[in-house]
């Protein structure tokens, strides 16, 4: 600032008027000055100028780097926490990198609250976070933490893709479970009432799986190898997201099999990968753009109003047929 105001002939006082866009100036000096600041390549620190005053406004976002729901989510946190007047700032956890330092690297850059993607920390790690600063937890509930929460109603979600399937004559249906995955547990706890509900309780299969492509190829391999044993196909699938629904249909026409004719399958998420694929994926939508405003404005009105309490959000999925889902095949 000093070298535009040296440069400019003016005070330093008079180049901080003009940034902060207050009156004091001439048209002719505001030019001037704006003119040697593009010059010269400066511009004005405004996360300097916030910290001055004891405020980052930045709110930062833990997601993982390889979950294309989380894009989704990200996405929509953005226009809002603009809106709001907040700047975001991500950080990644992979396979080498922990949620919990991808958290501590957002708040050693004083990130005045932290919203979180699908945490798989443990209860007690999102409890002292919960602590430590305001806390939003997205598409993962823990009661017990100190913490906002904002998923989908999973329950809901599941029924909704198993009475799809039982409506077009699917008895063999199997579940690959998303392990620890957020989610995870609801979507196992609702694929077991389903098939309870239907009198399918004997039939009911929960493979152990993952929220990743590779776990949706493993099962298919565990099923075509099972089929060549002599035991039967499911006739359909429902899978613990979108990403394992993919890796399943990759190993099955690779292998013949013809989706939706042998064999139907249904993800959840609605990632936007699922209606890029030859043939569009069944699914469960839960609404990326709604759960991220969600988010931003519950860790927001907690900045502005520190007196509220955590608070939930429950919202309602939707199933979306696509081309993945078809009648059972003749038995």
């Amino acid at each position: 600032m000093a070298d535009v105001a040296e440069k400019a002939g003016v005070s330093r006082a008079l180049v901080s008027i003009i940034f902060r866009n207050q009156a004091g100036a001439g048209r002719e000096t505001r030019e001037r000055v704006l003119r040697v600041a593009d010059e010269i390549g400066y511009r004005p620190d405004s996360a300097a100028r916030l910290l001055a005053r004891g405020r980052s406004r930045t709110l930062g976002v833990m997601f993982a780097v390889h979950q294309t729901f989380h894009t989704d989510l990200i996405t929509g946190i953005y226009p809002e926490a603009e809106r709001l007047g907040y700047d975001v700032l991500l950080s990644g956890s992979t396979q080498g990198r922990s949620e919990a330092k991808a958290v501590e690297a957002l708040l050693s850059h004083r990130c005045e609250a932290v919203i979180l993607l699908g945490p798989d920390a443990q209860p007690g790690y999102l409890g002292e976070l919960g602590q430590r600063t305001v806390t939003v937890s997205v598409s993962r509930r823990v009661p017990q933490a100190h913490v906002d929460f904002v998923h989908s109603a999973e329950g809901k979600g599941v029924r909704q893709a198993m009475d799809h399937l039982v409506e077009l004559g699917h008895r063999r249906i199997v579940h690959i479970d998303g392990g620890r995955g957020p989610g995870s547990a609801e979507r196992r706890r609702a694929y077991r009432a389903a098939m309870r509900r239907h009198g399918l309780e004997d039939r009911a299969r929960v493979i152990p799986g993952h929220h990743t492509e590779e776990s949706g190829v493993e099962t298919g391999w565990l099923l075509l190898a099972e089929r060549d044993s002599g035991r039967p196909l499911p006739t359909a699938v429902l899978a613990g997201n979108d990403r394992c629904a993919m890796g399943l249909l990759m190993s099955l026409t690779r292998a013949g099999i013809e989706v939706p004719r042998d064999l139907s399958v249904v993800g959840y998420d609605d990632s936007h990968l699922s209606h890029l694929m030859p043939i569009g994926l069944t699914t469960v939508r839960q609404d990326a753009v709604l759960m991220a405003e969600h988010a931003v404005r519950f860790a927001v009105e907690r900045l502005e109003n520190g007196e509220l309490q955590p608070r939930e959000a429950v919202l309602d999925p939707k199933l979306v047929v696509r081309g993945t889902s078809g009648p059972a095949p003749a038995e």
